[in-house]
């Protein structure tokens, strides 16, 4: 479906040369006496790539239209990472480079939102926030609570995040995968 390029917002998933691009950021300029055009940050979502475009106001763009799927982590042979779909049971390989950062947060039985583009998988949307063990991290020490002491820890994932002083080994955190930050302690 064809929309004018005034009409891009942020979120929005285009065609861009053919292949899926997700649009980060936009700015729609009308300078002085020139032509309006619309300057975009684009991230491909075959490759991961990041780009800026400018379009005219007078382009058009066509939409793209992803398939979401809900889909159940199982298990990693070292290659690839295997998934069903809840609803067909099917089994489904994905590899690193479709999963990119995600890779690394998933857990088995953990249920993503799988992206598909004209039937091929380009990527999965983590939940906002997981529970995860804290394996390794410094003792705390008595009166941590009263500064913003941090320190690294390594959670059960094998991923290391910046926590506050007060976190032990063995505590539960609540951690948000998509900026590898700490939330809360459970």
């Amino acid at each position: 479906m064809a929309m004018p390029a005034t009409q891009i917002r942020r979120g929005n998933v285009i065609v861009f040369n053919g292949e899926p691009c997700r649009v980060l950021e936009f700015r729609h300029h009308t300078p002085g006496n020139l032509r309006a055009f619309v300057q975009t940050k684009l991230r491909n979502l075959v490759s991961g790539t990041t780009f800026e475009h400018r379009f005219r106001a007078a382009d058009t763009v066509e939409r793209a239209f992803l398939e979401t799927q809900e889909l159940q982590y199982l298990y990693s042979d070292g290659t690839h990472y295997h998934f069903m779909n809840n609803e067909t049971f099917e089994m489904l390989e994905l590899d690193d480079e479709a999963l990119g950062d995600a890779a690394q947060w998933l857990t088995p039985n953990m249920n993503v939102q799988a992206e598909f583009f004209e039937g091929r998988p380009i990527g999965v949307d983590l939940p906002n926030s997981l529970e995860l063990e804290v394996v390794e991290t410094e003792p705390a020490v008595k009166g941590d609570t009263k500064t913003a002491l941090t320190k690294p820890a390594k959670l059960e994932n094998g991923v290391t995040i910046t926590v506050p002083g007060f976190v032990n080994q063995g505590d539960r955190v609540r951690v948000d995968p998509r900026e590898a930050k700490y939330l809360e302690r459970v």
